[in-house]
């Protein structure tokens, strides 16, 4: 799954193209590297690093969304990490 399309589904951003609007402007991680393109592929197990606000966001992803779901399916699938 894209990367965009993962923090729609996730509840993490408003828009796909707000996340697409992320991850081009290399805000975000993906085990460790930067991204610059919102087509990189996300699989079960990547650590993303995000901001979120004023804060740093770390999730590990335990499995893949299927749909931009409610808040409380979207939380059994990933882990927030401190």
């Amino acid at each position: 799954m894209r990367i965009d399309k993962l923090l729609f589904f996730l509840r993490f951003a408003k828009s796909r193209s707000l996340a697409q609007n992320w991850a081009e402007a290399g805000h975000i991680r993906v085990n460790g590297r930067r991204v610059e393109k919102a087509s990189l592929s996300i699989g079960v197990g990547d650590v993303i690093t995000m901001p979120m606000g004023e804060i740093v966001v770390t999730l590990k992803l335990l499995s893949m969304p299927i749909r931009r779901g409610p808040a409380s399916e979207t939380v059994l699938c990933y882990q927030l990490i401190d």
